[in-house]
């Protein structure tokens, strides 16, 4: 049975939508960046997800840890 959310909880899942909205946009960011500077597709990929895969990693982490129940 779940149990209604507090003015906390939604407090927090407005929080990690902000969060993610940005490190969307920053994802795309760096993306073009990186295209704009190469000229072949792995000159663009592997530094890609060298630098943001880790960021990824990371925050799904952290958003795991945040959502989970106490």
């Amino acid at each position: 049975m779940r149990h209604r959310l507090t003015g906390f909880q939604i407090g927090v899942r407005i929080a990690l939508f902000i969060v993610y909205a940005l490190l969307i946009w920053g994802t795309v960011d760096v993306f073009f960046i990186l295209d704009s500077t190469s000229h072949s597709a792995s000159d663009t990929l592997r530094p890609f997800l060298i630098a943001l895969g880790p960021v990824w990693l990371v925050t799904l982490w952290a958003s795991r840890i945040v959502l989970r129940e106490r």
